[in-house]
């Protein structure tokens, strides 16, 4: 069942979801057992008990199978169901913690989670290809933040706030990779989200 924040999908959605997922689980046990570089999408597809060309329509490079995730739909849900009058600051980092405290509960999820983030601090295709993904999140969320503030999405001013709140997110877990993927992220995440409150005061 959908959570609170959770926008309702279609049976046909729900399917595709699984798919993904199912592809995920597999390539991340072969990534595990194999490594990234060793392991190939014929591999995956095998694993997941589907065709490589399925896998390459969910996931244009094996590098977006570590990449992708089903959140971008949840925290744009979550950042329109925010009151109209909160700050755009507010709005976004609330929409952004309602979904990953849900999703980060799960221990299937934060496992997954770390298992991600070490394979973006250790392989540089993947690092490299981090860019785009995190272009496509800013793309998902310029529409709501577009509808909260009155500008058009491809407003430059929304656009740099956009990819600055993403830009927090990333190097909050960057920095929680560095740090040995130890200790609360939430905490991680209050301290970067606050520079973009005060800057670098202290």
């Amino acid at each position: 069942m959908p959570t609170a924040s959770e926008p309702r999908t279609s049976l046909r959605e729900r399917k595709k979801i699984r798919t993904r997922q199912a592809i995920r689980r597999a390539a991340y046990r072969l990534f595990d057992e194999r490594g990234f570089d060793a392991t190939r999408v014929d591999e995956i597809a095998e694993a997941a008990e589907v065709s490589p060309s399925t896998v390459f329509r969910y996931f244009p490079t094996k590098e977006d199978i570590v990449l992708s995730d089903e959140e971008d739909p949840l925290i744009e849900a979550a950042l329109r169901a925010r009151p109209a009058d909160e700050p755009p600051l507010t709005a976004l980092r609330a929409a952004l913690y309602d979904v990953m405290s849900e999703l980060w509960a799960r221990p299937e999820a934060l496992a997954e989670l770390r298992q991600r983030m070490r394979l973006v601090a250790s392989v540089p295709a993947i690092r490299a290809r981090m860019h785009e993904s995190i272009g496509r999140s800013g793309d998902v969320l310029h529409g709501a933040l577009a509808e909260r503030t009155g500008r058009a999405p491809g407003d430059l001013e929304l656009r740099v706030f956009t990819g600055a709140m993403l830009g927090a997110l990333t190097e909050a877990l960057l920095h929680w990779t560095e740090e040995g993927l130890q200790g609360d992220l939430r905490d991680v995440l209050d301290r970067s989200f606050r520079v973009l409150e005060n800057g670098l005061a202290d």
